[in-house]
């Protein structure tokens, strides 16, 4: 059986997880929320005991990802090389977007309209980092404002009523928005294209098949050959009743994930067509 090479540690795919986790929990109350006056919104609030108790779980989950944001920050920081700072967040192992990415995007780009041979990737590939990074951007928006419609009478104590009603809208977008990318973009990369089909469970197990490494970051393996380092990081793969088990739960949840998606879409249209 072909080994496995290690690309995230378990402090890494526990911070993967909860992040599903709270993300999809949030997903289902917020548009519980948003579709209360519809029957499809009424079923969503029911599982949380009601319009009320849907709102307070969104609350409350949505707390509990901005301190798992919190501690991801310092675990980033105390992650960072300090002693070959700031060369060492220009490594190759780094997450921080260089010159390279932009590179590597328009080769990507020649690649899918067949004008060009596409790029080697290393460890990370341009859309991965963009996928981490967009995490960040859109917690901090949602945070923010979550923050403002936690306790709106609170908070119009300190700044004018329609800020709020800004901060509900900015709120509603950047989740609306987000939901979006990862039930499609997201979605698709990680387990629908023809390389991962039908499913990926890197983030559940933690390694990837060698000869897909090969194949998906050529680069990154050839400097792990290089430095001899690649003999360190191969694991065996996990056992099938794991695989099977990987594969349930993360089907689960992109059926959940696609439900979300079209239910959505559907009563959109349809309450379009009733103004």
């Amino acid at each position: 059986m072909t080994d496995n090479v290690k690309r995230f540690t378990p402090t890494q795919m526990l911070f993967h997880f909860g992040l599903i986790i709270t993300f999809m929990l949030l997903s289902v109350t917020g548009l519980a929320w948003m579709y209360i006056e519809t029957a499809w919104g009424q079923v969503l609030a029911s599982l949380f005991g009601g319009y009320a108790g849907a709102l307070e779980v969104h609350r409350i989950t949505g707390l509990i990802l901005l301190a798992g944001f919190g501690i991801h920050v310092l675990y980033t920081i105390w992650s960072i090389d300090w002693k070959q700072f700031p060369d060492s967040l220009m490594s190759r192992d780094s997450m921080v977007f260089q010159w390279r990415d932009v590179k590597d995007f328009f080769l990507h780009l020649g690649w899918i309209l067949g004008l060009s041979k596409g790029p080697e990737f290393d460890r990370w590939s341009w859309w991965e980092k963009f996928d981490y990074w967009a995490v960040w951007w859109g917690l901090i928006i949602v945070g923010v404002t979550g923050l403002m419609l936690y306790d709106p009478v609170l908070t119009s104590d300190y700044m004018p009523g329609w800020l709020l009603n800004v901060a509900l809208w900015v709120h509603r977008i950047e989740a609306v928005l987000a939901m979006a990318h990862i039930f499609t973009i997201h979605f698709f990369i990680e387990h629908f294209r023809p390389r991962c089909f039908p499913f990926s469970a890197t983030m559940f197990e933690g390694s990837k098949a060698i000869d897909h490494l090969r194949q998906e970051h050529p680069a990154w393996i050839a400097r792990l050959e290089t430095e001899g380092r690649l003999d360190r990081l191969r694991v065996p793969p996990a056992p099938v009743p794991l695989r099977i088990l990987y594969f349930g739960v993360g089907y689960a949840l992109i059926g959940l994930g696609l439900f979300l998606l079209i239910f959505g879409l559907a009563n959109v249209m349809l309450l379009t067509l009733q103004l």
